[in-house]
């Protein structure tokens, strides 16, 4: 695809939605900074309080419940009410000017209160690193490969490693919020921000989060848990009705989040734009009140997503901690209202007390407090983009690799390279994740330039990256612009790599899954052309392949980051063995999907609809199973250039808990690393689909070796939840257990064992 795609050919809204943020506030009146906010926020009448004496409330000795006590105790009504309202860190919409006191093109700013010595909250996006707000001097910073791409590692510790890297960086850059912990499942294939998050297994998704998490909150920052819940499509997010039963939920979206909360902790959560069930996400006391913090104990606060609050009595006693970026509200909800409300008693005053001691528990808890931040810190930018790459480099997926084509072997003469401006970088997604990248964007001017883009490559070069590695060959760079072109050029090479791409982002939706533009025909066209054809995927998730039987080899991409051509190039040579495997299932069609088209209309935002998931908990492979669809490749897919083999499957029960062990081997002739997936299935017993993922290892074995390994399956995958009385209950019988390479491994090792009647409580422990 050439510098000059239209807006068609990258599957772009009319522009009128380019500002998409701001269209559910169209005919909203954005009202002054003096007459929304509390006086707090006006000029000062009377004195400001005195310092006190001692601040008990900073001894690092003392727990963070007690510290937030101390602190909380300590405020005037007026302090209390500052932290309970954010502001956007840049200009809105040319309506309202940022906080002065912001970073600049920042997420948001929250002030402190510096006579008791609490540091103000400085907030970034995301997932992926240190992003900016659009802005003509962005930040550069380094961008881990897409969510997808890391659970596609099936990597603990590399998801690990990366949430470490980006939470350094965010620290240097003086933030200590950073808005990342995306974990909305992969129900909707097209959804524009599935690359923000980690696929379709609660498992999985939450397990692999929680490890991002840990990694950011280990530089004393607060990670924020999102979006909560069931925000599964971009196309009219504001206004959407996701309807889905509690069991349901319980047993996937929610449960993703409940792991993710187990295993790490995060100190917020960012409640959603949606309606879930009739009622908005952000003063839903189901989702805050009953399941968050109830139910799950967690003591940290809620923070709303930017845009999402639509009231001030409600909102607050639903469950919403903080109200951020107020301006891209119709008011500041939680400014003077708030503090009429509280006066009045329509918002009781322990309820504001308790939305301010959660904010402070996180700062304590997260060391926000006892590590101030600071801009201008330094970054080792080379060695984190190593670690970037290392992300990017297992994350890979070979999806099909006909006749061993892969990897790239030497003695080639001539070798093609076509597509997807891979002469000087890599995609990245468009939306408030985009992290700019250092040295700017190589392909410059491609719409949308403005909201939700623009849209950005990361110069890392994959055809740089090959050139580097192919000996003696000649490497020629078609910009596969013209298909016939192309595939004349290629007709006479040894090798040709075709590099396709989709672009997709935050507020934008995919219109299908086929490829945009002409990139279907670009890739028929030369795989006619030439059998040796290699096709390389730069997309956000599953995308329609109608050309794979004519491919000798598909490459699953991803959006892969700021060192992502040249893990490309290693992989395709054979430097890095892949073993990444797919966090979704690729469908065949989009007729296999739960709903075939995509619910909602994208050119009237504003008009209420409802998505209903009657699919519940059968998400992604689960949908596939209990409909008996065969998809292109299967959920957990994922090829190597060795094989491996399992045995020895074996079970035993301790505690009430299921342990399994079994032996995988490399029978292969070179050294690779392998996922070996433990599926369950009940014998008698009926589930929302025939089978769950229960476990995996990630294991590195040389030629000949191998090793054992041991999994313990977490009670609640063996359960079905009972919303009654809000129990866990595995029902006394049989269950298979499938070792397995895949979802659809029809030669999977299997064994049956009893298990005794179980019931756990909400939190998944055993009951009394």
């Amino acid at each position: 695809m050439n510098s000059e795609l239209k807006n068609s050919e990258l599957n772009l809204r009319p522009l009128a939605i380019a500002l998409a943020v701001a269209a559910a506030l169209a005919t909203a009146t954005i009202v002054t900074v003096a007459t929304a906010l509390p006086a707090y926020a006006a000029e000062a009448a009377t004195a400001e309080p005195a310092e006190p004496a001692s601040k008990p409330w900073l001894d690092k000795s003392l727990s963070a419940d007690k510290r937030a006590k101390l602190a909380l105790d300590a405020m005037t009504q007026q302090e209390k009410l500052g932290w309970v309202l954010g502001h956007f860190g840049a200009d809105f919409a040319n309506k309202t000017k940022k906080h002065p006191a912001a970073l600049p093109f920042s997420a948001g700013y929250i002030p402190g209160v510096p006579r008791l010595g609490l540091p103000a909250l400085f907030e970034t996006d995301a997932g992926l690193g240190v992003a900016t707000q659009l802005s003509k001097t962005p930040r550069e910073r380094t961008s881990l490969p897409s969510g997808l791409a890391t659970t596609a590692t099936w990597n603990r510790d590399l998801a690990y490693q990366g949430g470490a890297m980006i939470g350094k960086e965010a620290r240097a850059s003086g933030f200590n919020v950073m808005l990342a912990g995306g974990v909305n499942l992969l129900r909707e294939p097209r959804n524009g921000r599935n690359f923000e998050y980690a696929g379709e297994d609660p498992l999985l998704a939450g397990t692999m989060v929680a490890q991002q998490v840990k990694g950011i909150q280990s530089n004393n920052l607060i990670a924020t848990m999102k979006h909560f819940a069931v925000n599964d499509q971009e196309t009219g997010r504001f206004v959407l009705d996701a309807r889905l039963d509690d069991a349901s939920n319980r047993m996937s979206d929610l449960l993703a989040f409940q792991i993710l909360l187990e295993q790490a902790n995060p100190g917020s959560v960012m409640c959603s734009y949606n309606r879930l069930n009739g009622v908005y996400a952000c003063e839903n006391d189901y989702l805050l009140n009953q399941v968050l913090k109830k139910d799950w104990g967690f003591k940290g606060y809620v923070m709303s997503d930017w845009g999402a609050v639509h009231s001030t009595v409600e909102a607050a006693n639903g469950g919403l901690d903080q109200h951020s970026g107020w301006e891209f509200d119709k008011s500041a909800y939680f400014g003077g209202a708030l503090e009429e409300a509280v006066e009045n008693g329509h918002v009781p005053q322990a309820r504001l007390d308790n939305m301010v001691f959660r904010i402070l528990h996180a700062m304590f808890d997260k060391g926000v407090v006892d590590n101030p931040v600071k801009e201008g810190g330094a970054i080792d930018y080379d060695a984190h983009k190593l670690v970037s790459q290392a992300d990017a480099e297992e994350g890979i997926v070979l999806l099909k690799n006909t006749g061993s084509v892969l990897p790239l072997k030497a003695g080639a003469k001539k070798i093609v390279v076509i597509g997807a401006h891979s002469d000087v970088g890599v995609l990245a997604g468009g939306g408030s994740s985009l992290v700019y990248p250092i040295g700017g964007n190589p392909v410059p001017g491609i719409e949308p330039t403005i909201w939700p883009g623009p849209v950005v490559y990361h110069p890392s070069s994959p055809l740089k990256a090959i050139k580097a590695r192919a000996g003696g060959a000649k490497v020629v760079y078609n910009d596969g612009a013209d298909p016939a072109a192309a595939a004349k050029e290629a007709a006479d090479a040894d090798v040709v790599v075709v590099f396709a791409q989709q672009w997709v982002g935050e507020a934008l939706d995919a219109v299908s899954l086929a490829l945009p533009g002409n990139q279907d025909a670009l890739i028929g066209a030369v795989a006619k052309a030439n059998p040796k054809t290699v096709v390389v995927l730069e997309t956000s998730g599953p995308v329609l392949m109608p050309w794979v039987d004519q491919s000798a080899a598909v490459v699953q991409a991803w959006y892969a980051g700021s060192g992502g051509g040249e893990a490309i190039a290693r992989v395709l040579f054979g430097e890095v063995n892949p073993s990444g495997h797919l966090p979704t299932t690729f469908p065949v069609s989009e007729s296999q999907l739960p709903r075939p088209k995509l619910d909602g209309d994208p050119k009237n935002e504003k008009q209420r609809f409802t998505v209903n998931y009657h699919e519940g908990a059968a998400v992604g492979y689960k949908w596939f199973d209990l409909k008996g669809l065969k998809p292109l490749f299967p959920f957990g897919h994922g090829l190597s250039y060795t094989q491996f083999s399992y045995s020895g499957l074996a079970a035993s029960q301790k505690g009430g808990k299921l342990q399994l062990s079994f032996k995988v081997t490399n029978t292969g002739a070179v050294k690779g690393k392998d996922v070996p997936q433990v599926y369950v299935a009940p014998v008698g017993a009926k589930w929302e689909a025939p089978k769950r993922l229960a476990g995996w290892d990630k294991v590195e074995l040389a030629p000949g070796e191998s090793k054992e390994v041991s999994l313990t399956v977490d009670p609640r995958l063996l359960s079905m939840y009972d919303s009654k009385s809000k129990t866990w209950r595995v029902a006394q019988g049989g269950y298979k257990v499938l070792l397995a390479h895949d979802a659809g491994d029809a030669k999977a090792t299997s064994i049956t064992v009893q298990l005794p009647k179980q019931t756990l409580n909400v939190a998944g422990q055993p009951t009394k």
